[in-house]
């Protein structure tokens, strides 16, 4: 066993006061159960409005593993995870959320897997779900199953950002300059040596999740944006198709009128065709607006996020 490892855990935190004492608890257990390996515990407190940065820098000032780093606003997850991973020091790093509903408990069998098997990534997957919802359960199946269809760069289902990663590993990451983070299809992306564990996921203690259904939809369609150009692909064989279609009725109002003479069309049909083929247009032109919004987000080159201070 090697005791000079130096481990980082990763911590995003927004709006998170009353959970904050019941997951250091059970953080600081299971690192005590660790004490042969070193350990920092990286705190990103992305803008929050209640009194968690206040808790968090009193931890800091208790326990000297625990950094508190303060973003100048709320940047989200995305940028807090990349802040981590940015600042962190350590031979390995494991983010995780501050909810307990990805234990601590899983930090000593990631560490022992990685050492006893040598990968350059442990993934923590989700195999009993049953704490969370199931319009959640379903939802995140058909994501999994929808943007593993559509894109070459396949997510590991039920696997969250939970998981060790070794310095090659975060190394990699930093190197990716994009500032629209969808950071488990960059941590897929990468690739490497990956060995997979399983736990049970926990309900969540205290609060409520910050993700709404909106945000889950915007969430799921920047992993979309972000790793496949099928929805833009997609409108090109729409289009074909419907140029077949109305070709092959063109054709049809041909004959008829050669064989029952001139033939008067419905305003019916027309209307219908109308609004149709206008749908179509207009959602193709939404999904080319998503990768040109991308585009135009890129090119300002604008920080994934703002450091206000380091505690």
């Amino acid at each position: 066993m090697n005791k000079n490892l130096f481990i980082t855990i990763v911590v995003p935190f927004f709006n998170e006061e009353s959970g904050i004492a019941m997951f250091y608890r059970a953080l600081n257990e299971e690192l005590s159960k660790n004490s042969h390996y070193k350990f920092e515990v990286i705190c990103i407190d992305d803008g929050s409005s209640d009194n968690t940065l206040e808790i968090l820098v009193e931890l800091s000032k208790i326990d000297s593993r625990v950094r508190v780093i303060e973003f100048s606003r709320n940047f989200g997850k995305e940028a807090a995870l990349s802040a981590g991973l940015d600042l962190s020091l350590g031979d390995a790093v494991i983010p995780m959320d501050a909810d307990l509903q990805d234990p601590p408990s899983l930090i000593s069998e990631l560490i022992n897997t990685w050492v006893t098997s040598n990968p350059d990534v442990v993934l923590a997957r989700r195999i009993d779900r049953s704490s969370d919802t199931f319009s959640k359960r379903l939802s995140a199946s058909l994501f999994y199953d929808a943007h593993n269809w559509v894109s070459q760069i396949k997510l590991p289902a039920n696997v969250g950002d939970c998981r060790l990663m070794n310095r090659q590993v975060v190394e990699a990451l930093k190197l990716l300059p994009e500032k629209q983070r969808f950071m488990k299809g960059l941590f897929a992306w990468v690739g490497f040596k990956t060995i997979t564990i399983n736990y049970v996921r926990d309900k969540r203690y205290e609060g409520k999740s910050k993700f709404s259904f909106w945000r889950l939809w915007n969430f799921a369609l920047e992993g979309f944006t972000s790793f496949s150009t099928w929805p833009l692909r997609v409108w090109t064989y729409a289009g074909m198709l419907g140029a077949l279609i109305s070709m092959c009725y063109g054709l049809i109002i041909i004959f008829r009128t050669l064989i029952n003479g001139n033939d008067v069309p419905g305003y019916a049909s027309i209307l219908v065709s109308i609004l149709f083929f206008g749908s179509l247009q207009l959602i193709g032109l939404g999904v080319l607006g998503e990768y040109v919004g991308r585009i135009y987000m890129e090119s300002k080159k604008r920080p994934t996020y703002l450091i206000r201070k380091t505690h």
